[in-house]
């Protein structure tokens, strides 16, 4: 894939052609994505400012594309039937075919209802913003904050990791979702990667919510540079997935694996939307 060229887009200084990105957008989401992102981080004042306002609308649309917006977890629950209740026929016909045999009226006690139970949960993203944090890594960071934010709007955190553990959104903090993805966008990578802190600063977020479930999604190839054990540190995590670059090495599996949860490779970062909405069914 050949990345839309800078110049293409921004033909002088403190412009954007819309027109030219929307053609971009069209033939290569990703690539058009990832241009964007590095005008967000130009040093071009009045174009950086362009492209923030436009990156935030475009990855909020992109999240909602992919369903972002739908809230809990459905889960199909079966109960006893009771008056206006939804019978589950399934369930419900052995009662029924013994009270025919024994030539006797159901015991409607006997019956089974169903219904779609919808369970809160709680969600802590974790980026590692550390080394070459840019480009499609920045992307899919910023689109993973907007599934998330729309996914679970009161009950989300977003923790950025590098040496350090910073707090972009905290679990009980409201924040305009416009605002806490525009901070994703202005992460620039560098120095080294404290995984093991970064873990405990999602469980003390999670740790504030009151939700029965409680997920942390991990992006990041694993390779902890400095800190102690981040595996020790994810067992204690109710779920941990983790989504990875290709060719990552196995500490990004690992990590999964020991978190209760799953270890996908991310091939581009328009794949977010689906990708989220599949480790949190």
């Amino acid at each position: 894939m050949q990345q839309p060229a800078f110049n293409e887009l921004s033909p002088e200084a403190g412009m954007l052609d819309l027109d030219a990105w929307s053609q971009a957008f069209a033939e290569d989401p990703d690539e058009a994505l990832i241009t964007l992102v590095a005008a967000h981080g130009s040093s071009d004042r009045a174009l950086r400012d362009l492209a923030r306002r436009l990156a935030g609308r475009v990855v909020l649309d992109l999240a909602r594309r992919g369903n972002g917006r739908r809230r809990g977890v459905d889960r199909l629950r079966r109960e006893p039937w009771s008056e206006g209740a939804d019978l589950d026929l399934d369930s419900s016909l052995l009662a029924v075919a013994e009270a025919r045999g024994r030539g006797t009226a159901t015991d409607l006690d006997d019956l089974t209802a169903r219904s779609w139970a919808r369970s809160d949960h709680a969600l802590c993203l974790i980026v590692d913003w550390s080394g070459s944090m840019g480009g499609d890594r920045l992307a899919a960071a910023a689109l993973a904050a907007a599934v998330i934010a729309l996914r679970a709007p009161d009950d989300y955190s977003v923790v950025a990791i590098a040496r350090d553990a910073v707090i972009v959104k905290g679990q009980n903090e409201a924040r305009p979702v416009d605002d806490v993805i525009d901070d994703v966008l202005s992460l620039r990578g560098f120095g080294t990667t404290n995984l093991e802190l970064g873990v405990h600063a999602a469980i003390d977020q999670l740790n504030r919510s009151r939700s029965s479930r409680k997920v942390a999604v991990l992006l990041s190839d694993g390779n902890a540079t400095v800190g102690g054990d981040p595996v020790a540190a994810a067992r204690l995590l109710d779920e941990l997935h983790v989504i990875a670059p290709p060719d990552s090495p196995p500490e990004a599996a690992e990590l999964a694996r020991v978190g209760g949860g799953r270890y996908v490779e991310l091939v581009s970062p328009s794949k977010i939307p689906e990708t989220l909405l599949a480790l949190m069914r």
